[in-house]
């Protein structure tokens, strides 16, 4: 039968499916963390009080790909080179989500509106990220070895989800809120044809690693394409819609230390 569980508990169970899942997530982890370094660093003088908490962001981002790394050399392995057709974070920036790296590396202050579009690829990256993790925490949340990584993770992206609801949300109550609803859906209908390529990549790369029959491939493979035509058809409604969240001032404190693992 093939369930999330079960697939996951191959690539698990597998040193060199682990090592590129590791390897993918750390390098997704790692590179949200730079972005989030520099957009702190840049931010407008009438946003000042935002920029600790995207530090703050950052710093969880960075601890989550030290967290993947940590996993890989508990088990003796190294990472491997992340193929460019699984690299999330990369290909949406090609697609023009978000802020582009060369405006990051500039030393000049960002605008309201670049934060606004921060913020918006934010929420919409963040419930991709939220929901996974739930996932993950819902069936290795006790795993000896992944257990206290995959709860970590869990929780810090459910903080950054609700720090960008309540965020959004002030923004959207200063003016931008026509901004913000025109951007959310930019970001959301775009995400979604990534991450369908991204999936499809990465059930390409593991079949080939862990030996899937050409008929299992393709099952998943029609899974991914049957998931985008429901986030096409109006899936992708719940990355856009923002409220009140029950956590608040979710990144309003200093970033939690990696576990020992």
């Amino acid at each position: 039968m093939l369930s999330a569980r079960s697939l996951f508990q191959e690539i698990v169970d597998d040193d060199e499916a682990y090592r590129l899942f590791c390897s993918i997530a750390a390098g997704g982890e790692t590179q949200g963390g730079w972005e989030n370094g520099r957009i702190a660093a840049l931010v407008p003088a009438s946003l000042s009080d935002l920029a600790p908490k995207i530090a703050r962001h950052g710093a969880d981002e960075d601890k989550h790909g030290r967290i993947f790394h940590a996993l890989l050399r508990k088990r003796g392995l190294g990472p491997v080179p992340v193929p460019p057709e699984t690299d999330y974070t990369m290909l949406l920036e090609r697609s023009g989500i978000g802020l582009a790296h060369d405006r990051l590396r500039r030393d000049e202050p960002l605008t309201e509106h670049d934060v606004v579009v921060y913020l918006s690829h934010s929420r919409v990256t963040e419930q991709r990220a939220a929901d996974q993790m739930a996932q993950l925490v819902r069936h290795f949340g006790d795993h000896p070895e992944l257990g206290k990584a995959v709860r970590m993770i869990g929780d810090d992206e459910d903080g950054h989800l609700a720090y960008c609801h309540e965020e959004l949300l002030r923004l959207a109550r200063a003016g931008h809120g026509r901004a913000i609803q025109r951007t959310l859906r930019e970001c959301a209908l775009t995400e979604i044809a990534v991450h369908r390529d991204v999936s499809l990549a990465v059930v390409d790369h593991m079949g080939r690693l862990l030996g899937w029959p050409r008929a299992k491939a393709a099952v998943l493979a029609a899974g991914v394409r049957a998931r985008y035509a429901y986030e096409r058809a109006g899936g992708w409604r719940r990355m856009v819609t923002l409220s009140p969240p029950e956590r608040r001032n979710a990144l309003g404190g200093p970033a939690e230390t990696a576990p020992a693992l």
